[in-house]
């Protein structure tokens, strides 16, 4: 049987540090506050340990004791709807760039961006890539390129790839560009989630692609100059390219 709204209102409200909600009694009611701190607690910390495997990026640039308390913060302003905790955190990047304590690091909202988006690039819906020779003699201007569910085109308004990447295990040490940077992220064949600065033409490409234009159409929407040939080849090496169509 499920609990009436106002029920479930009541002890989530519980949880957040309220009142006991009705029908949570003990013969001493101070022993019922007491047991219900306990839950209470071991939900804290719960979300908080879900929210760092999340977002494993940002506890390590700010810290375990840090990202405890905001963890604790951002479950009271955004609970979970879903009992599948690997969905909660969608609101964390927003959350990031307006929590004041951070208010002078605002590229942890874009390092957020990346971790949710590769979650989500990890869990994408299967497909199997195309055999590289669709391109065999192929008119771009009828060709039209189907990607991966998990590809996905981010720009940022900071240099988050390579912050991101510095903060992966075994990573060097590099400068910092002081101009925003464009994160391609997608799945890879053997589950791999890689994270790569791309440039604007890469991007537009990318973009129109997915938008569903034709090759020639997508290619026309980057700058003059631009190659595709390595975003494609790169794509195609991945296992990104899932599905062609010829209109």
């Amino acid at each position: 049987m499920h609990a009436p709204p106002d029920w479930q209102a009541a002890f989530d409200g519980a949880l957040r540090g309220g009142p006991l909600p009705p029908g949570v009694t003990a013969s001493d009611p101070a022993e019922a506050e007491r047991r219900f701190a306990v839950y209470r607690n071991t939900v804290a910390v719960s979300l908080a340990e879900a929210l760092a495997a999340r977002f494993p990026v940002i506890r390590r640039l700010v810290g375990d004791e840090f990202f405890r308390a905001m963890a604790g913060v951002y479950a009271v302003a955004d609970r979970p709807t879903s009992p599948v905790l690997a969905e909660w955190g969608r609101g964390f990047p927003a959350f990031l760039a307006a929590f004041p304590p951070l208010a002078g690091y605002p590229f942890m909202a874009d390092v957020a961006r990346i971790e949710l988006a590769r979650g989500a690039a990890f869990h994408a819906a299967d497909a199997d890539p195309v055999d590289p020779s669709v391109f065999a003699g192929a008119d771009p201007a009828r060709l039209v390129l189907r990607l991966h569910p998990s590809v996905t085109v981010l720009r940022l308004d900071c240099a988050a790839v390579t912050i991101w990447a510095q903060n992966q295990p075994g990573a060097a040490a590099a400068e910092v560009p002081a101009t925003p940077e464009i994160a391609l992220i997608l799945r890879t064949p053997d589950f791999e989630v890689p994270v790569a600065a791309i440039s604007p033409g890469d991007a537009a490409l990318i973009e129109g692609l997915q938008a569903g234009l034709p090759l020639a159409k997508a290619a026309a929407r980057t700058p003059p100059g631009h190659d595709p040939q390595p975003i494609l080849l790169r794509l195609m090496r991945a296992g990104a390219i899932v599905r062609t169509q010829a209109p």
